[in-house]
This record gives structure tokens, C-alpha cells and sequence, in this order.
């Protein structure tokens, strides 16, 4: 950014010099015309008037010629700040597709909710495990984004079973109801969970209450903590 500052910053101070020697030969020209003694040129021969206007004529095209060279250099700045604008637009959509990937900006899209609940009548829980099988389904299934809790689940997600009282996801207890969103193709989504096959047909088989809700404005937060690479270089 400070690069480009820079150059519109030359870019500003090298036409303005041009346009000001433009003007100072035509301010120039000018005064020679005012003060040009007319009674002296009409005593002039036609030679020597022939010479004069052809030296006027040659001070006319050098001043045409520099003015053409001013408005082409000018005409080639616009298109060097316009490709600037254009280069920094590109990295800024870049930049913005790098964080959605990276789950560092909160989306929006179709998708599924799924929320989960232990049943009353067991004392088997749904897990860490449980939620990590269906988040795994889910990225088999195309999803481009997922959330627990409002947790958003990236790379080094960590999906933990605290002593097996609580759960965690990036470092955060969560409690029942598991909500977890996810965004894509609603119907590879759910034909991924569902079915013969399917975990959450296991769970719902050991009593828990699990619904599975379409959208077309499933909303995903982003991941509100630092990344840190501790390993690549």
C-alpha cells in the first residue's frame, strides 16, 4: 500500500511539473508576441518575414509536440493508477477469499442445522466423538463451513471429552443443545448423516433427540482466536 501511495504521489508531482514548463514557453511565446515592434514588421522584407514565420512555425510544433507529449505521458499515468486500483481490488478479493477459507470472517449461505440433545433414558451421552463424526461427515459431504455452538470449526479444531463431564471445541466448554450449522449442498449434507450408514441414525437409536433443519441462511461465525503455526516454516 505504501508503494503505491509513493508512485500516485510521483505520479502527481512529475505532471504537475510538465503542465507548469508547458506553460511557462506559451506565457513565454506570449510576451514575444506583445512585444513584437508591428512597424518593424511591416518594414521587413519578404525574406525576412519568410524566416520569421517559419521560426514562429517551428516554436508552434515544438510547443504542439510537447503538449502531445504532456497529455500521453498524463494518458499513461490514468492507466497506471487505474491498473494500481485494479491490482489492489484483486489482492483485497483475494485476501477476503484467503480468510473465509481460513474461517476468519463470519458467512452466510444455504445449508442445514443439526441440534442434539441427550435423552433422559441413558446414561450414555452424546460425545466429543459423537460430534467429531458428524462434523467429519459433514466435510465428506461437501461443506465449506461448520459451527458448534457458534464455534467455528477449522483445521486445528480441537474436539474434546473433558472427564468425561463436558465437552470443549477450540479451547471452549460447550453445552447441551449441540447446534451445529453447516453450510453447502443441503441435500448432500443431510444425505450424509441420514440413512443406513448414517451416525446420527445411531444416535437416535439410543434415545437422543437429534433434528435436522434446512436453510437457505444458515449464518457461521468466524474463528474469533489467533492462528498460530508453531511447526511450518
Amino acid at each position: 500500500m505504501k508503494k503505491i501511495r509513493k508512485g500516485k504521489v510521483i505520479m502527481t508531482v512529475t505532471i504537475g511539473l510538465s503542465c507548469f514548463v508547458l506553460m511557462a514557453v506559451m506565457f513565454m511565446q506570449f510576451k514575444i508576441v506583445r512585444e513584437t515592434d508591428i512597424t518593424s514588421v511591416e518594414n521587413m522584407r519578404k525574406s525576412d518575414l519568410t524566416t520569421e514565420l517559419a521560426s514562429w512555425k517551428q516554436k508552434f510544433e515544438e510547443t504542439e509536440t510537447k503538449l502531445n507529449e504532456t497529455q500521453q505521458m498524463l494518458n499513461e499515468y490514468r492507466k497506471t493508477e487505474k491498473s494500481s486500483e485494479e491490482s489492489k481490488g484483486l489482492l483485497e478479493a483475494e485476501l477476503e477469499e484467503v480468510n473465509m477459507k481460513l474461517g476468519k470472517t463470519d458467512v452466510e449461505g444455504e445449508g442445514i442445522i443439526i441440534t442434539l440433545k441427550n435423552a433422559n433414558s441413558t446414561d450414555v451421552k452424546i460425545s466429543a466423538e459423537d460430534l467429531l463424526v458428524i462434523v467429519n461427515s459433514l466435510k465428506l459431504a461437501g461443506a465449506e463451513a461448520i459451527s458448534i455452538n457458534d464455534q467455528r470449526i477449522i483445521n486445528n479444531t480441537d474436539i474434546v471429552y473433558i472427564n468425561n463431564v463436558f465437552i470443549r471445541v477450540n479451547q471452549e466448554r460447550i453445552l447441551e443443545p449441540y447446534v451445529i450449522k453447516a453450510i453447502g449442498n443441503q441435500t448432500y449434507l443431510e444425505g450424509g448423516l441420514v440413512g443406513t450408514g448414517g451416525h446420527i441414525e445411531d444416535l437416535k437409536k439410543l434415545g437422543h433427540d437429534i433434528t435436522i433443519e434446512k436453510s437457505n441462511k444458515v449464518t457461521i461465525k468466524k474463528y474469533e482466536k489467533d492462528l498460530n503455526i508453531k511447526y511450518m516454516e
